[in-house]
């Protein structure tokens, strides 16, 4: 079981002081720097935008003109015109709206697919620590939960903060234009409104990191709970009630934060609303005092109070965006958090070209250290092996004593602390990720299959591999004869994790998956581990015949597996304190006289 993090229990997440730090730290010109490429298409927008404001500034004094001129005067010609003006100016902007919806939402659908393809590029190139100490719910939170959050923020941030400023400066020209002395009355709201909505901001923001991380509470949850092996698990144990009750207290606390999110500030924008609605009647007022009365026209006064009714909206917009904005800033925490995780074993800067179909498999191990991080002890210590190629090498020694970890450093899992592994000479370090994966292939002892077809997990190793290719690997597994005798034959789905199959078919089809990609060098860590004695036999034959010109590797608990080996390793607490045949082994009376005894 993981350990739990600081902070977190398995039902609840405690926002720790770093976390509260971390959303405060999120650059907006990081967030602005999302929308570099688009530039382009933003400045389209801006211009639209800027287009539209201006052409819809036309309606009040169309209006105006309506009220004191047309109408008064009986002039049916200027008044056909006017109203053919308004209509016009309401097609125009509706049309430039259409235009401006369409490019904006594209480019924050862009931005959006950036996002997700970054992170999850980027958790593809971590090290299997990072996976061991992360919840897999919580990977695929932050993916969908806290992308799919910022979904309304980039789509609509750029265009709405343009939009509003322009229709708001637009629109505050217009009105100086009809009476700066009323503009002066509209304008006074302006100071409280900021402030308010910055208080309000700071709400938002808090509730949605809590929000986002119950939400990955949630997924966690499902994951666990609804997997196949959680599944199983839970019914054995009997622990189905208790993960109901774990997950209807998610979901409880996820709708209260939920209505929390929704009425964060509400009754303090409500108090805006009234005092933004009761501005009109101040504005007549003021028109109708003694001092002021008769000095607008009638048609001045209306066109005023519908910009003033038409300022509000664009200003109540403009401030809720910087409320939606600031509130978001969690989510980018959160991304941004995983898009800044180091890459412990990267490609190098400057790759050496190895051709895979060129190696010969010569590995060396050179003085090799490596420690887990956080464990103070090392998991492996000066180990020093030859392995030429062609050559079968075994490595065997009690559980923990470090052959796994060995085999994670051949394959490049986990680079060494100290020393290096080489293939053909070449420091693993300074090979393409992807040329080694066609070097080195592996079969584990725990085997992973997709909810996919036979035919595709084994396509999956080699995605131009033909069906005749894909049967001859079975064969060599000795899968064949099974899957042919399916239904579906090699079209059978599998179903989730491979759970149609036994431990010892799933087994032989991770074989036939990693000898399908032909590699030089095999690692076989406990391959064999989950077969029956005579299907053992069998699949032992078959490598036999495949690990001819090939440099093998074979960890085994059953020596019996690895009795032919060139050369056998005997590993205790990360150091080879034994190295030799099968025979020379036996003869020395030593450890691996004790394993075989």
């Amino acid at each position: 079981m993981e350990p739990t993090p600081r902070g977190r229990d398995r039902g609840h997440h405690t926002v720790t002081a770093e976390e509260k730090t971390q959303a405060r730290q999120v650059s907006l010109r990081r967030i602005g720097r999302l929308f570099t490429p688009h530039r382009p298409a933003l400045a389209a927008v801006t211009a639209i935008i800027v287009v539209s404001s201006i052409i819809a500034m036309a309606t009040p004094f169309l209006l105006r003109a309506v009220i004191d001129r047309a109408l008064p005067q009986g002039d049916v010609t200027l008044l056909v015109w006017l109203v053919v003006g308004m209509v016009a100016v309401a097609a125009v902007t509706s049309a430039l709206g259409v235009v401006q919806t369409w490019i904006s939402t594209q480019v924050g659908q862009q931005v959006m697919h950036r996002l997700r393809t970054d992170v999850f590029s980027h958790l593809q190139r971590q090290s299997l620590g990072f996976f061991t100490r992360t919840r897999t719910g919580e990977v695929q939170s932050r993916i969908t939960n806290d992308i799919g959050g910022m979904q309304s923020v980039v789509t609509s941030t750029a265009t709405a903060v343009a939009a509003n400023l322009t229709t708001v400066v637009a629109t505050v020209v217009a009105m100086v234009a009809l009476s700066w002395q009323l503009s002066l009355v509209s304008l006074v709201v302006l100071p409280p409104a900021i402030w308010l909505t910055r208080r309000v901001a700071r709400m938002r923001r808090e509730i949605t990191a809590q929000r986002q991380r119950e939400l990955a509470d949630l997924n966690v949850t499902v994951e666990e709970g609804l997997s196949i092996s959680g599944v199983q698990l839970a019914k054995t144990l009997g622990t189905g009630p208790a993960l109901v009750d774990r997950f209807t207290a998610s979901s409880a606390r996820l709708v209260d934060l939920e209505l929390r999110s929704e009425l964060a500030g509400r009754w303090r924008m409500a108090s805006m609303s009234i005092i933004f609605a009761a501005v009109p009647a101040v504005i007549y007022l003021a028109a109708g005092l003694p001092g002021t009365a008769g000095t607008l026209s009638i048609g001045t006064l209306v066109a005023f109070t519908a910009l003033q009714g038409g300022l509000f909206r664009p200003l109540m917009g403009l401030l809720n965006v910087g409320v939606s904005l600031t509130a978001s800033l969690a989510l980018f925490a959160r991304i941004f958090e995983y898009l800044d995780l180091p890459v412990d074993v990267a490609d190098p800067t400057e790759p050496v070209r190895l051709d895979p179909a060129l190696v010969r498999g010569h590995l060396r191990l050179e003085d090799v250290t490596f420690g887990y991080p956080g464990s103070d002890t090392a998991a492996l210590a000066g180990v020093t092996l030859d392995v030429p190629a062609g050559t079968s090498l075994a490595l065997v020694g009690e559980t923990g004593s470090g052959k796994s970890t060995l085999a994670g450093l051949v394959s490049r899992l986990h680079d060494p602390t100290a020393g290096r592994v080489t293939v053909d000479g070449v420091d693993l370090r300074d090979l393409r990720l992807a040329d080694l994966a066609a070097i080195v292939g592996v079969v584990s002892q725990e085997t992973y299959l997709l909810h996919t077809t036979v035919r595709e997990n084994l396509r999956y190793a080699r995605p131009d591999a033909t069906d005749t290719e894909i049967e001859d690997a079975a064969r060599a597994a000795q899968i064949h004869d099974l899957i042919a005798g399916l239904p579906d034959g090699y079209d059978t789905t599998v179903g989730s994790r491979g759970h149609r199959f036994s431990g010892g078919e799933k087994q032989r089809l991770a074989i036939a998956r990693t000898l399908l990609r032909d590699p030089r060098i095999l690692v076989l860590d406990e391959a064999t581990s989950a077969l029956d004695t005579e299907t053992e036999r069998a699949v032992q034959r078959a490598f036999d015949v495949l690990a001819e010109g090939r440099t093998t590797i074979t960890i085994a608990h059953r020596l019996s597996t690895v009795r032919d080996a060139d050369q056998i390793a005997v590993l205790d607490h990360g150091r080879i304190v034994e190295a030799g045949t099968h025979d020379s082994l036996l003869d020395r009376n030593g450890r691996y006289a004790t394993l075989a005894a």
